[in-house]
């Protein structure tokens, strides 16, 4: 147990993690669109557990949540982990992430959907999910008696 929890320390989005070394350099932070970004995702786990959110809510480790610096809570965000495109939506409830150059911080549970557990970090692409529409309204009426 001790070492699964040093291990969450040091993934933790205040820790050193960094990304696997690559051949090629990683792009800065960019917004392709208001609604998309892609940048340095990290994740925060136990060390969080039960504590206030900046939504009002305990952090849950094992909800598919995040916390975005300018992205208004409630905000639903698909998130693709470009190494290996394996996506997940997770819904913002809180404020981060606290370190420089990081553009997204998931829960747990999401960096477990997304793979990415082991790393700390990884480069991903952000994008808010559209509101669902309201359903519409069901009526008895055929189509064509409510378009005259």
């Amino acid at each position: 147990m001790g070492c699964m929890v040093a291990g969450l320390v040091a993934l933790s989005p205040r820790s050193d993690a960094r990304l696997p070394e690559s051949k090629e350099p990683l792009p800065p932070i960019f917004q392709k669109s208001p609604a998309e970004q892609v940048g340095i995702a990290s994740w925060y786990g136990e060390e969080r557990q039960g504590k206030e959110t900046s939504s009002g809510e305990p952090f849950d480790m094992n909800k598919l949540t995040a916390a975005h610096r300018t992205l208004p809570v409630g905000t639903r965000v698909r998130v693709t982990n470009l190494a290996n495109l394996k996506t997940t939506v997770v819904r913002i409830n809180d404020r981060g992430p606290g370190i420089e150059g990081r553009i997204i911080d998931v829960s747990w549970a999401a960096a477990k959907q997304l793979g990415f557990v082991g790393e700390g970090l990884t480069r991903v692409e952000i994008e808010v999910v559209p509101a669902s529409k309201a359903p519409r309204r069901i009526t008895s009426e055929p189509r064509s008696a409510r378009l005259n």
